[in-house]
């Protein structure tokens, strides 16, 4: 098996249980809390989409590229008359990076062996006026042990891509009180600053939605206090978002905002396959191409 030395020691090993076992109680909760906002819509519904969703569970396994055993995790994804599509997923993998990508990776120019376990969650709802949602909690191991990921919120219509929307007021409280909530409150413009350079569309010159919070490489030497971090953006996130969708989901929409919505799609397209690091980890670590790409909309457009 190939594992990092750090991830047999004493006072890390626990530790990856813990975050393991949290994420995967996590993926039920949001699951059960998607679920049931899809029981309860009661439209405009998407032609085709009048029947609630539930989630199905597929379970992957990952093999090293010597053969060896290397992981997993499970696939949750969704579609229904909410959620065009909303994937949750959860995963514990090991094994050993290739030289070039070692060399990219924090802790791991000695030592190319990591074991990495998280959650990634993101959500297309079909009302245009509702937001698109990504979240993503982990931790690495390699010869260092970190925490990394974030959320982020993706309005589909110009009119609602503003600082001052309803929408993004609450999504920046509910990532500041997680900031709060895990000790992190002096941190919070530092994340959002992060946030807003890193869902930069480069080539665009413009931005993906309207931020969030992201970080990466987060090690205080206080690992409960991190881990209660990363514990806080989760549950603000759970409580959040449902409370963003059940402002829209009854909205009426028409062609021309379905329209506006496909071609942002496109532009969140572009910046998962260019840009996103959990993408390209996820892709040159050998994890599944199913879970890694199922964050791509179902549909898009570009004019």
């Amino acid at each position: 098996m190939s594992l990092p030395a750090l991830a047999e020691d004493p006072a890390i090993k626990p530790l990856i249980e813990k975050a393991s076992g949290w994420f995967s109680s996590l993926r039920d909760r949001l699951c059960a809390e998607f679920e049931r906002i899809e029981a309860q819509a009661h439209g405009p519904f998407a032609t085709g989409a009048e029947t609630a969703g539930r989630f199905k569970r597929e379970p992957w396994r990952r093999t090293n590229h010597d053969g060896a055993p290397g992981g997993g995790g499970v696939m949750a994804q969704l579609k229904g008359r909410v959620f065009e599509k909303v994937g949750v997923h959860v995963s514990t993998v090991h094994g050993t990076f290739s030289p070039e990508f070692a060399r990219q990776m924090p802790g791991a120019e000695t030592d190319p062996n990591f074991l990495a376990t998280g959650l990634s969650l993101i959500a297309h709802p079909w009302n245009p006026h509702a937001p698109t949602a990504h979240m993503n909690t982990r931790l690495v191991i390699t010869t260092r042990a970190w925490f990394g990921g974030g959320g982020d919120l993706t309005p589909m219509l110009e009119r609602r891509r503003s600082q001052e929307d309803p929408d993004a007021l609450a999504f920046h409280a509910a990532m500041r009180r997680a900031c709060e909530r895990g000790g992190m409150t002096a941190s919070y413009v530092l994340f959002k600053k992060w946030c807003d350079e890193y869902f930069l569309l480069k080539h665009r010159g413009e931005p993906r939605g309207i931020g969030g919070i992201f970080f990466d490489n987060l090690w205080s030497g206080n690992s409960e206090a991190d881990f209660s971090f990363v514990q806080a953006v989760g549950m603000e996130f759970l409580d959040a978002y449902p409370r963003i969708l059940q402002a829209n989901i009854e909205k009426p929409w028409n062609e021309a905002e379905r329209e506006e919505q496909l071609i942002r799609r496109g532009r969140y397209v572009e910046f998962n396959l260019l840009y996103d690091r959990g993408t390209i980890f996820g892709l040159r670590t050998g994890g599944s191409v199913t879970a890694i790409l199922s964050s791509l909309p179902p549909s898009a457009k570009w004019p």
